[in-house]
């Protein structure tokens, strides 16, 4: 199965491409080359902008603590876990508390280092970062893979307080939706109004199918449309029955 996960509000969306680049950095400061030092380094810098776009801490500690106030208030659900609940509210308030302890803005360590806005200015040139232009980057490059895996690494961790609030609260989020089976005829799907209330939908399909769904949803109306994905050809709408999973992500 291939999942898809479509966020409904800015938040969310935010916090899912957050996420993404993350991972991206992380992957790419585990690898040992220069190459994949200096994408981590673009990486990087991607993360900085879009972090910077939004107060970013300020939405999570209030989504932090509305999931934990949300969690504690299912304590006498006797179809809740008690285990499983009391863990996911220590996360919550362990993520919000590291999250507290964090100073700055987003990223404000990267800004104060010159070394590093001098290289992020030629980053969105194409072709800028070539020896001629960045002989300090050129440099750094040439330096032992694990000294440039330790600073990469440096200037990362002032910002994992802000990835592990976010990955605690996506998941949450993520293990709040259940897979209900649907059936898009012709390759549509409508539901009017929609469902049930959410910040975020999964789908699931097959992987053997050529076909990628496509959404709009607001509170009148969720609206599913499959289209083909083929490499090489236009898209066009799939024309056939399409059976996929569907889950209402909200907390």
């Amino acid at each position: 199965m291939i999942s898809y996960e479509f966020p409904l509000n800015e938040k969310v969306r935010t916090w899912l491409r957050l996420e993404d680049m993350f991972d991206r950095v992380q992957l790419f400061t585990d690898r040992e080359t220069a190459r994949d030092h200096e994408v981590a380094l673009a990486r990087l810098f991607e993360l900085l902008e879009a972090g910077s776009r939004a107060d970013v801490k300020t939405d999570l500690l209030l989504e932090l603590d509305r999931q934990r106030q949300m969690l504690e208030s299912l304590r006498d659900n006797p179809k809740v876990s008690g285990d499983v609940l009391e863990e996911a509210i220590v996360e919550t308030q362990d993520a919000a508390k590291a999250l507290h302890g964090s100073h700055g803005k987003f990223g404000q360590h990267l800004r104060d280092n010159d070394w590093l806005m001098t290289i992020r200015s030629r980053f969105n040139i194409p072709g800028g970062t070539c020896p001629f232009d960045l002989p300090g980057l050129h440099h750094w490059l040439q330096q032992p893979s694990h000294l440039r895996e330790s600073q990469l690494k440096a200037w990362q961790e002032p910002l994992e307080s802000v990835r592990l609030a976010m990955r605690s609260v996506l998941r949450i989020l993520r293990d709040s939706g259940t897979d209900y089976e649907q059936v898009a005829v012709n390759g549509q799907f409508q539901q009017m109004p929609m469902a049930r209330p959410a910040q975020m939908l999964r789908i699931k399909l097959d992987s053997g199918l050529a076909c990628v769904p496509e959404l709009s949803a607001n509170k009148y109306a969720l609206n599913i449309r499959f289209i083909s994905n083929e490499a090489g050809s236009r898209p066009v709408a799939h024309q056939h029955d399409v059976r996929f999973l569907i889950a209402y992500c909200n907390l």
